[in-house]
């Protein structure tokens, strides 16, 4: 990615999210991220094997995640929505995607909607014998998700819009994540202002016109902010 900071180093794959904060930023459970994260040994006919992770920290000896692992992990989501697709056989359809196609980390990239996702899709049912309706719900779920990921001119990922449990995923488009806005914490898109802010000063018993005063918000970013919060 392009954008690089003070630093040098790339905002996109910097570490910067603990487990817990990424599994709560894009809703799935933390166990379900951490066998992502360091794979999981899992048993055979044959004996003991091990499943290799499917999303690769930045540094390998930091257990903190990047903005572009959170990518990798709200695509990930899309396959868990509606059916408990297999992570050795998602693993599988990756490592083949990406051999035939020669992409790269696909699970970051804005070609899983066209050629590369279909191929993606189709190694899947090779695999686990989704059947035409499953791959055509799979790819309706991954579309969807792809589609709150907001892209830069060359594909690659800027921001994030998180699924709010009870907008679900045509939800608006107004939490966002974003490295180079708030140190990559969910914030109001267009104001700034983290959803936590929001929400720890309501509870601490501040006015919604105080906080509309101080940074410019509209009562339903206000709504929107506390159901983010609740629902993480």
């Amino acid at each position: 990615m392009n954008a690089m900071s003070i630093e040098g180093v790339d905002p996109h794959a910097r570490p910067r999210y603990s487990l817990a904060q990424a599994a709560r930023y894009v809703q799935i459970s933390p166990t379900t991220l951490r066998s992502w994260i360091v794979g999981r040994p899992y048993r055979t006919t044959g004996g003991s094997r091990f499943f290799e992770p499917l999303i690769l920290k930045p540094v390998p000896d930091d257990p903190r995640l990047s903005f572009s692992n959170l990518i990798e992990a709200h695509v990930l989501r899309s396959l868990r929505t509606r059916h408990e697709v297999p992570m050795a056989a998602v693993r599988k359809a990756l490592d083949y995607a990406e051999s035939e196609l020669k992409i790269e980390r696909l699970l970051l990239s804005d070609e899983l909607r066209a050629a590369a996702g279909m191929v993606f899709l189709e190694r899947l049912d090779q695999l686990i014998d989704l059947g035409k309706s499953g791959q055509i719900v799979l790819k309706e779920l991954l579309q969807a998700h792809l589609q709150r990921i907001e892209r830069d001119l060359q594909g690659l990922p800027l921001r994030l819009f998180p699924v709010i449990g009870p907008r679900g995923l045509a939800g608006p488009k107004i939490v966002g994540i974003d490295p180079r806005v708030s140190f990559g914490r969910p914030y109001i898109v267009g104001k700034g202002v983290r959803t936590s802010t929001i929400v720890e000063r309501l509870d601490a018993g501040e006015s919604r016109e105080a906080l509309t005063a101080d940074y410019q918000l509209e009562d339903f970013e206000i709504d929107e902010a506390i159901l983010y919060e609740r629902a993480a």
